[in-house]
């Protein structure tokens, strides 16, 4: 069975918002290195919305950086799965929707995917962490305060704990950190 794996990025206080951070061709290297050593990536409909927006015209433009145009290239031929309620097609290459019961879809979508599951969408996130379905944690720690949100796991109920696997800094400053839930 796959793990599933949430990444993102993340400022200093907390802040989940993708233009707070600091974008540069490092940090497109690391993600894209996380991606390619899953087997799918996972999406809530907005962050996908989001996604299907900017990035199959950067896997396209000839004068994209190339930090940037790889991972959009690797990102559309990677199969994609999105959780929506309210959309149920998904044109760009390699999308399918999730549908049934959220926990018990998850669950089989680890199991059909070996290489596990990056998701980077923090509401499903949210709701995928409070059923207990996350095992690993790949954020990156910005040195940014934000002063704005939204926040990471903001209205989670109760604690949990982790153990750090490693940690990486990069070129910025900013952190990237692997951890994992501790069963039991």
């Amino acid at each position: 069975m796959g793990l599933l794996t949430f990444a993102l990025n993340v400022t200093l206080d907390g802040c989940i918002d993708h233009r707070a951070g600091i974008a540069d061709e490092e940090l497109h290297d690391h993600f894209t290195e996380l991606m390619d050593a899953a087997g799918a990536m996972l999406f809530g409909r907005t962050t996908y919305e989001m996604m299907e927006e900017a990035w199959p015209a950067v896997a396209r433009a000839e004068n994209a950086p190339r930090a940037t145009r790889e991972w959009a290239r690797k990102l559309e031929a990677k199969r994609k799965y999105v959780v929506s309620s309210s959309r149920s097609e998904f044109p760009w290459n390699n999308t399918f929707r999730v549908e049934g019961d959220l926990k018990e879809a998850i669950q089989q979508l680890k199991e059909q995917t070996p290489r596990g599951v990056l998701v980077g969408s923090h509401g499903l996130s949210a709701a995928l962490e409070q059923m207990g379905l996350i095992d690993d944690y790949r954020l990156v720690v910005h040195p940014v305060i934000a002063g704005h949100g939204p926040r990471l796991f903001e209205g989670l109920e109760g604690s949990r704990r982790l153990e750090l696997i490693s940690t990486f800094r990069l070129k910025s400053g900013a952190m990237a950190m692997h951890y994992r839930r501790r069963r039991g």
